[in-house]
């Protein structure tokens, strides 16, 4: 018995119905992820605040960009706000994983951070009750965090970190530096975890730097490198601002900040604060390292 092929048109009918059939699956994935993607950036922007806190002698700004490539949303964040005491709270932070699940994670930290800072004594309290509070929530997911409270009066600012990457520093003086402060773990790891406190004086002309890994670390990068740079873009607006008598431009320095990530060949999304201090007319030098 000879077997009938089958037409060449009906061949033809087939493949095209199967490609068709194939685009159409294709282009509802890709609509499906870009609705995640612009989800997961609305409720990022959504999220941070719109304005930061400032008082003479300390302005300050903030710059947030999502992942290049959009796939990578929704961790990062930064945060200002006033405490009862007249203090100022602020924190930079990045949750572990991405898109839309991150960005609710997210917003619960950030949340989380202004409830208890309103009772807590210090930064490293902060932490440790944002800590008890997210291992509460049974996420899988973890955060790292810098938290710093400044007091206009005393101007002391005290920070502490969970797992975050190191600040930055520049004074008027031109000289610069890491703060490689000791930390604890991330939020969200470990039951009971402490946050040592440091203390600093901000009595001199400078700037105080935070940043995400977006910012300084990629392939193309090593954080070393990365914090290099962005000390370098501190110490030229500190020193520029001192040259014009006017104070260093904090909205223009993160701005600069922010593009040191597009050397990095990063894929996350990254977060930006700056704070620049004013000298006070009198009192002791201030100084960066622990008080």
């Amino acid at each position: 018995m000879t077997r009938r092929r089958p037409s060449r048109s009906a061949s033809a009918d087939d493949l095209l119905t199967t490609l068709g059939r194939l685009t159409a699956q294709a282009r509802r994935r890709v609509e499906l992820q870009h609705a995640r993607v612009e989800l997961a950036e609305a409720l990022q922007r959504a999220m941070l605040p719109p304005f930061l806190p400032a008082v003479p002698g300390l302005r300050t700004a903030a710059r947030y960009a999502p992942a290049r490539d959009g796939l990578d949303i929704g961790g990062d964040w930064y945060d200002g706000f006033l405490l009862p005491d007249g203090a100022l709270a602020f924190c930079v932070g990045d949750v572990q994983g991405h898109d839309v699940e991150a960005a609710v994670i997210m917003g619960q930290v950030r949340i989380g951070l202004r409830a208890v800072a309103a009772a807590a004594g210090d930064p490293g309290q902060v932490l440790s009750r944002a800590n008890d509070l997210m291992l509460s929530v049974d996420s899988t997911l973890f955060a790292t965090c810098t938290f710093l409270r400044f007091d206009p009066v005393t101007r002391v600012l005290e920070s502490a970190r969970a797992g975050h990457v190191a600040s930055v520093w520049a004074a008027a003086d031109g000289s610069t530096g890491v703060a490689e402060d000791p930390g604890g773990l991330p939020l969200g790891i470990l039951p009971g975890e402490t946050y040592p406190v440091i203390r600093r004086r901000l009595t001199d002309t400078g700037a105080f730097v935070l940043v995400t890994d977006g910012v300084v670390e990629g392939p193309a990068f090593a954080v070393e490198d990365g914090l290099g740079r962005v000390a370098a873009l501190a110490s030229a607006a500190v020193l520029a601002g001192e040259a014009a008598r006017d104070g260093a431009d904090p909205g223009a320095l993160a701005a600069e900040v922010l593009k040191v990530a597009e050397l990095t060949g990063h894929s996350d999304d990254a977060a930006v604060l700056v704070l620049c201090h004013d000298s006070v007319p009198e009192g002791p030098v201030g100084t960066f390292g622990p008080g």
